[in-house]
Formats: C-alpha cells, structure tokens, sequence
C-alpha cells in the first residue's frame, strides 16, 4: 500500500472533518486504521482524542438518560447504603480457630494480649467485616479522620452509635 497524493488529501480533507480513523480507512479504501493514524501522526494532523472522547461520554450519558437505565450498584454504593442504616448487632467475641467466612475478623485489643479477640458479629456479603467496622475499615476518599489516640473513636462513627 502506498499514499498517494490524491490519498493524503483526502486524509487530511476528512480528518479535519473529524471523521474516526476506521471511517476514513473504509472511505479511502485498500488501507488499515493503523496506517490511517500513522499517516495523520507523521503529517503532524491534530489529534482530536480530547474531543471526541468528551462527545462520546455526553452521547452516553444522553442515552442512558433516555433509557432509563439504572446502572448496577457497585461495592461502593453498597457501603453507602450502609451508612444509612442504624441497627448493629451486638459483639460476639471469638478467637481466630472460631472465625468462618460468615464472621467479622475485626482484631480487638492486640494479638499479644490475653483479652485479644476478633469482633464475631455477621459480616456482609463480599466484605469480611460486620457494618460498624466497615465504616472503620472504607472511608472516603480524601475524607478519613486524623485518630491521636488508639481507644479514640472518630467522631462520625460515635454519631452512628448514638443514633442507633
């Protein structure tokens, strides 16, 4: 394959137009995506990634809109639901050789320590904690609380406990 003039004014006619580089390889004809972008690359074309990218987003967003999709709720907005929630069930101490998948493997106290044991409560689907420690253990990004002292509990996980 070779480029001929006629060839890279039209590439250069329809990049400009903002056509994708598979559009203008199938309009040309006889030559590949790849060798489109080559092409565009050592002609020093602009490159309208930025652009398009920004279109394709708002035209998917438009479209789920439109759609009515609700989209699956991920691990994340499954903790935030969570939070929400006020009912703790009570500790239900264990040591390591009772835990199963079913327990929260929250450490209280510090393995060295006779009075050392795990927290026991039902631990929640797809996490190995029960829902006070999950708020101990994923919080926010940008938002955790500075804690100067090991017994110290943060302030939003107090306001969860009063209220429940």
């Amino acid at each position: 394959m070779s480029w001929t003039e006629e060839k890279v004014a039209k590439l250069k006619e329809l990049w400009g137009k903002g056509n994708t580089a598979s559009q203008i390889a199938e309009i040309i004809g006889g030559i590949s995506r790849n060798a489109v972008i080559g092409k565009a690359h050592r002609l020093n074309l602009s490159a309208k990634i930025k652009t398009r990218t920004a279109t394709s987003n708002q035209n998917f967003q438009n479209n789920l809109d439109e759609r009515n999709i609700k989209p699956k709720r991920g691990r994340k907005s499954r903790f935030k639901s969570l939070i929400i929630e006020k009912d703790f069930e009570p500790e239900n101490p264990k040591q390591l050789e009772e835990l199963d998948e079913n327990s929260c493997k929250w450490p209280i106290g510090h393995p060295n320590e006779e009075s050392f044991y795990f927290c026991g409560r039902s631990s929640l689907k797809d996490f190995s904690y029960c829902k006070l420690h999950l708020l101990y253990a994923y919080q926010p990004k940008g938002k955790k609380e500075e804690v100067t002292d090991k017994d110290e509990i943060p302030e939003f996980i107090e306001k969860k406990i009063k209220s429940a």
